[in-house]
């Protein structure tokens, strides 16, 4: 008998495409957690993640209260002169300067992962303190997917609160070289079918070259909207253009006439969560 698909798992039918439309970064910053709000409200998004660390964090949860967000494990601070620090305070976590590190590299090389086991459950631990109904975990630049000790943590912690992941897609896995969407699998972890987060490309060229090439499963596309003005142009000395074009891609109604036009189907983690919790993947977590 035939594996059933996760857009089957999910109750849908076998040549069903469904797209998550997931608006990154909530709580970097009030402009972007105004766009992301906007982007959720009357554009395509479907969901958004929180970057707990962040100084706009509570001003997030407060204003997506009800909707469906998940945790952005955050263990970078990227800008030059706009950072922020780890909630456990440890020194493996920090740079010279006192801050998470700007870059994946620089996190990969400092962190201890004992420091990052401690940090992420804290994350997740107090976005749940705060009441987020937390459907899901990804990860802010990628760094705990991409790294062998810090995977093992991110999917420990998916099975401990019960939540579906981000995952690379498997062309990606493959590059990785240490079989992430296996291990997740084998451990009944939900996750989607393909992932879609080309950095720098536009993300509407993007969404209007791969949803018509869309195969039948569960796609996640990724957005960084920022509404444009001195906030995002003070802290993003190098990249603003790429956050402001995603919110006007989350708002651009051909976008939408896209997704009707190709029957995609829009959904957030929250099914996918539903999922995991179900008793037969509970039972393969545990």
């Amino acid at each position: 008998m035939q594996t059933p698909t996760l857009a089957q798992r999910l109750g849908y039918g076998p040549a069903d495409r469904l797209v998550i439309l997931n608006c990154d970064d909530l709580g970097s910053s009030h402009a972007a957690n105004v766009a992301s709000l906007a982007a959720m409200e009357r554009g395509v998004a479907t969901s958004g993640t929180l970057m707990v660390p962040c100084p706009w964090a509570y001003e997030a949860v407060e204003m997506f209260r009800g909707r469906d967000v998940g945790v952005h494990l955050t263990l970078t601070a990227e800008y030059p002169t706009y950072r922020w620090r780890s909630l456990t305070g440890a020194a493996s976590l920090h740079d010279d300067d006192g801050y998470l590190p700007r870059t994946v590299r620089e996190a990969r090389k400092r962190a201890d992962p004992a420091d990052v086991r401690r940090e992420c459950r804290a994350q997740i631990e107090q976005a749940l303190a705060w009441g987020v109904d937390v459907t899901h975990l990804d990860s802010h630049m990628g760094t705990v997917q991409v790294d062998a000790r810090f995977f093992e943590i991110y999917a420990d912690l998916a099975a401990e609160f019960r939540l579906p992941l981000r995952m690379v897609g498997p062309a990606v896995d493959g590059q990785l070289g240490f079989g992430s969407r296996p291990a997740a699998a084998q451990r009944g972890l939900v996750f989607t079918d393909q992932l879609f987060a080309e950095w720098g490309r536009p993300t509407a060229e993007q969404m209007r070259t791969e949803f018509p090439k869309l195969a039948p499963g569960v796609a996640e596309f990724l957005l960084h909207p920022v509404e444009d003005g001195p906030e995002l142009r003070g802290y993003d000395l190098t990249e603003a253009e790429i956050r402001v074009n995603d919110y006007a891609c989350a708002l651009d109604p051909d976008i939408a006439g896209l997704i009707a036009s190709e029957n995609l189907t829009p959904i957030s983690f929250r099914p996918l969560r539903e999922l995991q919790r179900a008793p037969a993947a509970m039972a393969a977590t545990a």
